[in-house]
């Protein structure tokens, strides 16, 4: 499992605080519990180094060089 550089830890803290604030300036109260998922999984991320989203992106679509299949010898 691969972690998080320290430059996407720092970019996907920021974009947390950017959602935050966007829920501060919209009101507590008003927004819905959904927008709160988001910025916690951010954080959750830049604190631990661990992007849940990134790795079930990477299972789902793996690298082409990963899964191209093998070329079979001619005999």
């Amino acid at each position: 499992m691969q972690t998080l550089s320290n430059a996407m830890r720092f970019f996907v803290f920021v974009v947390g605080s950017v959602i935050w604030l966007g829920i501060w300036l919209t009101g507590f109260d008003t927004a819905h519990w959904v927008l709160y998922l988001p910025p916690i999984f951010l954080y959750f991320a830049a604190i631990t180094g661990i992007c849940p989203g990134l790795i079930l992106s990477r299972q789902l679509f793996p690298d082409a060089k990963k899964a191209a299949p093998k070329k079979r010898r001619k005999r």
